[in-house]
C-alpha cells in the first residue's frame, strides 16, 4: 500500500467532499482551511444541495458571544434567568440542517469560545442542537494575511481538519458542468497556472482564484444593452483577476474573436479553418461547441429531432478530426461524453466509426 507523504497534506475539492460526507455520517464536525477564493463556501453549498439539507450560513466575525448563547432574560413565570434562542439556530427536533460557521478563526476569541460550547457539547446556554443537525466550519490560514485569530487548542481538537488545494482538472470538470464561459475555460486550459495566483505578500487588490474567475465568466456573457469597449473590458477583468492576467486573457479573447462561431460548425456551415489555431483558442472553441450540443439536446429530443441532433454531433466530431490535434479531439469527446453524458448513437453518425477507430482507446484510457 502506498502512502502519500507531503510537507503539508492537502486535498482537492472532490477529495474533500468524500471526507466531509463520511464525517457527516458520524456527526463529526469538519474544519476547512484554505486561501481566499479557493472554493470553501462553494463546497459546503454543493454538499448541502446534494444532501437536500437546509444550509444555515453564519459569518462568525459579524457575531457577538451573545448572538450564539442568546440574551439573558427574567422569566416571571418560573422566577429564573433564562436564555433566548438565536433565531438562526434550528428548533425543529426533526431538522436536518447544516450549520456552516464560516470564517471561524476570523471571529474574536470570545465568539470562538461561545462557538466552542456549541461544537463540543452540541448545546449552548439552554439551547440544544437537534439530533440530525450537522456542523461544518471554514477559515483562512494565518499565512494568508487575512484577519485571523489563533484557534484555541481545545476547539481545534474538536474538528477533523482539511486543507484545500487548487486542482485544475477538478476545476475544469466543474467549470464545464456549470457552463463557465468558454473563453475562460479555453484560456485557463492553456494557462493553467493562472487559475490561482494568490500571493499574500503582494499589494494587488485583485488576484486570480477560482472564485474571481467565476466573476469574469459572469461578466463575459454579453449583455446586449451594455457591450463594453475593449479597454473597459480589460479594466473590468483586471478588477477581478489582476492586471497582468487580464492583459493575457484579453489577448486570448482577441484571437478567439477571429474563430468561427460554434453554431456554424454544428450546423455544417463551417467545416475547416484557415491557418493554425492556438491551443487556447482550440479549447475555447471546443468548449463552446460542447455547450451548444448540450443546450440543443433536450429541446430537440422533445421535438423528436433525433436525426437533426446527431447531424450536429457528427459535424462536431468531423470538425475536430479535420482541424484539431489528438489531444483536443480527446478533450472534446470526453467533455461531451463524460461531463455531459450526451447520447451519441453510432448508428446515426456516419463518421463515428472513423472517430472510434482513431481515438476510442485513448478516450477510454483517459
Amino acid at each position: 500500500m502506498s502512502v502519500r507523504v507531503t510537507e503539508g497534506r492537502t486535498v482537492n475539492i472532490n477529495e474533500a467532499k468524500r471526507i466531509v460526507l463520511k464525517a457527516f455520517r458520524k456527526q463529526r464536525p469538519i474544519m476547512l482551511w484554505g486561501a481566499p477564493g479557493i472554493g470553501k463556501s462553494d463546497l459546503v453549498e454543493q454538499i448541502a444541495t446534494e444532501l437536500n439539507r437546509d444550509l444555515i450560513d453564519i459569518r462568525l466575525p459579524l457575531w457577538e458571544p451573545t448572538d450564539i448563547k442568546g440574551m439573558p432574560y427574567y422569566n416571571a413565570k418560573t422566577g429564573n434567568m433564562e436564555w433566548s434562542i438565536p433565531s438562526e439556530f434550528p428548533t425543529d427536533p426533526k431538522s436536518t440542517a447544516i450549520i456552516f460557521l464560516d470564517e471561524l478563526n476570523g471571529a474574536a476569541p470570545s465568539v470562538q469560545a461561545a462557538a466552542y460550547q456549541l461544537i463540543l457539547n452540541r448545546r449552548v446556554g439552554q439551547y440544544v442542537l437537534p439530533k440530525n443537525v450537522l456542523i461544518i466550519a471554514a477559515g483562512n490560514r494565518e499565512t494568508d494575511k487575512g484577519v485571523t485569530y489563533r484557534m484555541p487548542k481545545p476547539l481545534a481538537n474538536r474538528f477533523v481538519h482539511l486543507e484545500l488545494r487548487v486542482d485544475f482538472e477538478v476545476w475544469r470538470d466543474w467549470a464545464i458542468k456549470n457552463q463557465i464561459h468558454p473563453d475562460v475555460v479555453g484560456y485557463l486550459s492553456f494557462q493553467k497556472k493562472d487559475l490561482y495566483d494568490f500571493n499574500p505578500q503582494a499589494d494587488s487588490r485583485s488576484f486570480a482564484t477560482p472564485r474571481s474567475w467565476s466573476f469574469v465568466s459572469e461578466l463575459m456573457y454579453d449583455d446586449q444593452e451594455d457591450v463594453l469597449e475593449q479597454h473597459l473590458e480589460t479594466d473590468m477583468v483586471s478588477g477581478c483577476v489582476g492586471e497582468g492576467v487580464a492583459i493575457k486573457f484579453q489577448t486570448h479573447r482577441n484571437m478567439r474573436s477571429n474563430l468561427p462561431n460554434p453554431s456554424d460548425i454544428l450546423t455544417g456551415k463551417v467545416t475547416e479553418v484557415e491557418g493554425d489555431i492556438e491551443s487556447s483558442g482550440q479549447y475555447a472553441l471546443t468548449t463552446g461547441m460542447c455547450y451548444e450540443l448540450k443546450e440543443a439536446f433536450e429541446p430537440m429530443k422533445t421535438k423528436g429531432k433525433h436525426k437533426e441532433w446527431h447531424e450536429m454531433a457528427e459535424n462536431f466530431l468531423g470538425f475536430m478530426m479535420a482541424n484539431f490535434s489528438t489531444e483536443m479531439v480527446i478533450f472534446g469527446a470526453r467533455t461531451a461524453l463524460k461531463n455531459y453524458k450526451l447520447p451519441f448513437d453510432h448508428t446515426k453518425m456516419k463518421n463515428f466509426g472513423e472517430f472510434f477507430d482513431k481515438y476510442g482507446k485513448l478516450i477510454i484510457d483517459a
